[in-house]
Parts: structure tokens; sequence; C-alpha cells
């Protein structure tokens, strides 16, 4: 069976960590990541296709070991869906352009919004102000 042209094209683009993450909704090691203490502004894309996900100024510490936000950048930025997997449940999110897995969000975030948008850096692409 010959590999779908999408997804040759994304494996020559991605590393096969990303690819695993975004496609296999794997995950990184917990304070690996290249984001996780980045505080250089800017807004974070997604690594497939470049969608806008989150600003910078949404970005906190919340010592999970993964950059953590507060909220997207907008309305088109994410889908959100249930997670049942590793018998746990939770919210997994997924580029709302390209579908890519990029983490989970959680509502033990702080205020405004209370949520904690828990992303692996790997699926994310920093682009600076």
């Amino acid at each position: 069976m010959t590999e779908p042209k999408q997804d040759r094209e994304l494996r020559e683009k991605l590393t096969p960590e990303q690819y695993n993450i975004c496609w296999n909704k794997g995950t990184e090691p917990p304070f690996t990541g290249k984001y996780t203490d980045c505080k250089e502004e800017g807004i974070y894309h997604c690594v497939c296709c470049g969608n806008p996900l989150f600003d910078s100024d949404t970005k906190y510490n919340s010592g999970s070991g993964w950059p953590s936000f507060w909220d997207v950048f907008s309305a088109d930025s994410l889908t959100q869906s249930e997670d049942s997997s590793h018998g746990m449940r939770r919210v997994e999110v997924t580029c709302k352009s390209c579908h890519a897995h990029l983490g989970h969000v959680f509502e033990d975030g702080p205020e405004p919004t209370g949520l904690r948008y828990c992303i692996n850096s790997a699926a994310l692409e920093l682009k600076k102000k």
C-alpha cells in the first residue's frame, strides 16, 4: 500500500518526535520541550500547518512540565474532543486547521478563563514578535 502524499510530506517536514506527537497522539517527556521555559514574545503556531494557536501573552508556568496557556489565539485555533485513553478522562486539543494532536486542556488554570492548555513543545513553532 502506498503512503498518502500528505503523510509522506509531513514525514519529510517533521522530526520523528514531532510526527509521533502530532499524528500518533504521543507526548514528550515533561520538562524536556524547547518551549517549556520559553519567555520570548510571539505567536505559537501549529508545526504542521502554521495555524496560529496561542499568544505568548497567555503563556504561564503551570509547573506541569509542558508549555501552558490560559487561552487560545482565536476561535479558529483548536478543536476539542473527549479522550479516554490511558484510563483517564481528559479533553484532547487538536489544530482546527489540520487536526494535529497538540495536547490537552484542563479546568485548573488561572483566571480569567480557569483553563490550562497543556501543549507539547514539539507541536508548536514560535514566531517571534
